[in-house]
């Protein structure tokens, strides 16, 4: 795909039936507000992300430093077809593909927001943790807000690290995404082996990071 060709909007795996733009745009705003709300007071919502063992949500997503504008493609492998292409079959310099973040590697990926905050010190923990795991990659990816925000904030913290964008939250969504940050570890192959909901203390942070890091 061409950096400068748009994703092409498509509806999670599992969703048959398109609401209509005004219940769509609805959600959105319930969805930012309540991660918004649960990041500002440090209450954990319900959701405590994919269950460990299961395999990742695939998803192909615009970097925010690219020109590529669309929302995240979330067409699951076994839901392709003729008019929805999946998503790890979506590649190019402007996208981070799910499937290549954990095809010979383990990965960590950071769920945050586009402000500074206990969400970029969670990246930031994160990256320097996983330095000492050559084969352990890290991928961010940033719920709603405007790009520019986004791009300011990986230009200010230097992140080299892929940092996606999930501009109308259905990744999070898919994600179970409750409580800014959240940090999905992933086994080689992209597997689930374990979530942490918020902010995270560096002992459990390494021993997470561990466990994965020898799986690639």
């Amino acid at each position: 795909m061409s950096s400068r060709a748009p994703l092409k909007p498509t509806p999670p795996a599992r969703a048959k039936t398109r609401l209509p733009g005004i219940f769509l745009v609805v959600a959105l705003i319930l969805l930012i507000a309540y991660v918004t709300y649960n990041t500002a007071t440090g209450e954990g919502g319900s959701s405590t992300g994919p269950a460990p063992g299961t395999a990742m949500v695939q998803f192909a997503a615009p970097l925010v430093g690219s020109s590529l504008q669309g929302d995240v493609n979330v067409t699951q492998r076994e839901a392709a077809n003729d008019t929805l292409k999946a998503a790890c079959d979506l590649r190019g310099p402007a996208i981070l593909n799910s499937c290549d973040l954990v095809r010979d590697q383990a990965a960590a990926l950071v769920f945050i927001d586009s402000g500074e905050g206990r969400c970029a010190r969670t990246l930031d923990q994160v990256i320097r943790a996983a330095a000492k795991y050559p084969k352990l990659a890290v991928a961010a990816v940033v719920i709603a807000g405007e790009r520019s925000q986004a791009r300011a904030l990986v230009a200010s913290h230097g992140w080299r690290v892929p940092v996606a964008e999930d501009r109308d939250g259905a990744l999070a969504n898919l994600y179970g995404v409750a409580v800014c940050p959240q940090i999905v570890y992933l086994s080689a192959g992209g597997t689930v082996d374990a979530v942490s909901v918020g902010e995270v203390g560096a002992e459990e942070l390494n021993r997470r990071l561990r466990a994965i890091a020898g799986s690639g």
